[in-house]
């Protein structure tokens, strides 16, 4: 199978906190890669914005080590990295201050896209905004792109979405969640609205539950201070998880436009019923004999922080009332797999003996790893001697179904970047979506602060708290496995 790859218009990209680890880690590989895709198109320039003394020269260089170190794959061709290093520049700026500004705006050029991609922390986002605005450096083809976190709470959300509303257009806007640019991901409304096969049973009806479970085997080394500040519930629950189960929710948008997506999406938000004390499951992870616990990778043995968090939600809407979704997140957990399953109700009656037992149809859609697509029907286990119904599924993974050419899924950054330049923000999420959650979100997490709350202990290398597996249980539900 042969991908597409349509090229760009040229432009001028500025990466704000070009020096920092997002941009070394991800947001330059991305650039390479299409650069190397032929979708990066001659005359466009990438230029890395921060604090450091540094020149172009010493930006090359830095961005060669980054391609070196975090690009995966086979050693990038030095003749390629030696192209994309000759459309990269550097200037040094203060974002709160007056150094640097005049000379950025120097490098902008007419009749260009400009993209400001703000990957720093958002205390600077409006500072940044303002200065750009100051030293004309903002016309209708300008874009920003911002990182989450978007605020810790509705009152922060709010502030920073005024103080980027005062200098840029909603239209101009684009929030960066880095699950919607998955492969999967965007799959996932292919397989709702491309097929009229699941459609009709997309709903309270034939839907018994919906599990939603991103595990991470990693801690929190190296980001305590500000996990410990965040959570399991902001850091993933509010804005990764969220976006998920608006996506599986969400009804059909009128067609495939930014802002038809968004208004459903958003609905589902709204529609989000308050969840009860009961239907909340918080874990802290517990050291083992060779990693650390998560109350000693934040230095704070009294910390109430959760690393782990489940809980059951209701969608009070004609689709889905009676549905529950179930969403899991957590860190140092059995495997690094991210799954949304659509679980069917069972068969309204059977035809066959008792003992043939009772199967369910599952959609499975694995995000990470692995990407791809599974589909457990039911059918009769060969041989002789009676029907014995087995389950097995239906497998497209994206490696095997599609070629060579899928091996190596695009990355999330590569599209999502493209998709800016571009001007299209179908995967980017508007400022009233981020407030409606954070207006979800709080509540929940004032309940356990103000009841004082502590999180289940869990072992490292396992599926979670056990009050995580009764929350299933209780109704006679359970689980899927967690495997990579």
């Amino acid at each position: 199978m042969v991908s597409r790859v349509i090229p760009v218009d040229p432009f001028d990209l500025v990466i704000f906190g070009g020096t920092g680890d997002l941009a070394r880690r991800k947001i330059l590989p991305a650039l390479f890669r299409r650069y190397c895709a032929g979708q990066m198109p001659e005359g466009s320039q990438i230029i890395g914005a921060a604090r450091s003394d540094m020149d172009d020269k010493g930006f090359q260089k830095l961005v060669k080590e980054a391609l070196e170190e975090f690009n995966p794959g086979p050693k990038p061709d030095a003749d390629q990295v030696k192209g994309f290093l000759g459309a990269l520049h550097y200037v040094k700026v203060d974002a709160m201050g007056t150094d640097g500004w005049r000379k950025l705006a120097s490098k902008m050029r007419d009749g260009m896209v400009r993209a400001f991609y703000f990957s720093v922390a958002p205390s600077l986002f409006g500072a940044l905004a303002e200065r750009l605005h100051s030293n004309g450096m903002v016309d209708p083809e300008t874009r920003i792109v911002v990182e989450k976190p978007f605020g810790r709470d509705l009152e922060t959300a709010k502030a920073l979405n005024t103080s980027l509303a005062a200098h840029f257009d909603e239209s101009q806007i684009y929030r960066i969640d880095h699950y919607l640019g998955k492969e999967t991901v965007q799959n996932l409304m292919a397989i709702r609205f491309g097929n009229m096969l699941f459609e009709p049973l997309w709903n309270a009806q034939y839907v018994d539950h919906i599990q939603i479970t991103v595990a991470e085997t990693v801690g929190v080394q190296g980001r305590g201070e500000y996990y410990d500040r965040s959570g399991a519930m902001r850091d993933m629950v509010q804005n990764h998880l969220m976006q998920l189960l608006c996506l599986i929710a969400m009804e059909p948008p009128a067609k495939f436009d930014p802002d038809a997506v968004r208004d459903e999406k958003l609905k589902v938000i709204r529609a989000l019923d308050p969840v009860e004390p009961g239907d909340i499951v918080r874990g802290q992870y517990q050291s083992n004999d060779t990693q650390t616990s998560y109350l000693d990778d934040v230095k704070d043995p009294a910390s109430k922080t959760e690393s782990f968090v489940a809980m059951k939600v209701h969608v009070s809407n004609w689709r889905w009332a009676g549905t529950p979704f179930y969403l899991r997140t957590g860190k140092r957990m059995k495997a690094r797999s991210s799954e949304i399953a659509v679980v069917f109700k069972e068969t309204p009656h059977s035809i066959f003996e008792e003992d043939a037992g009772r199967h369910r149809n599952t959609l499975s859609i694995r995000l990470q790893p692995n990407e791809g697509i599974d589909l457990d029907v039911t059918i009769k286990e060969p041989g002789p001697g009676g029907m014995r119904l087995i389950d097995v599924p239906l497998d497209m993974t994206f490696s095997e179904a599609l070629g060579p050419e899928a091996e190596v899924v695009t990355d999330a950054y590569e599209r999502l970047i493209m998709d800016v330049i571009r001007g299209n923000q179908t995967l980017f999420m508007r400022g009233d979506e981020v407030e409606a959650a954070w207006a979800w979100t709080d509540p929940i997490i004032n309940g356990w602060e103000a009841r004082g709350d502590r999180p289940e202990q869990y072992d490292t290398g396992s599926a979670g708290p056990e009050d995580s597996l009764a929350l299933m249980h209780r109704d006679s539900r359970r689980w899927r496995e967690i495997r990579s």
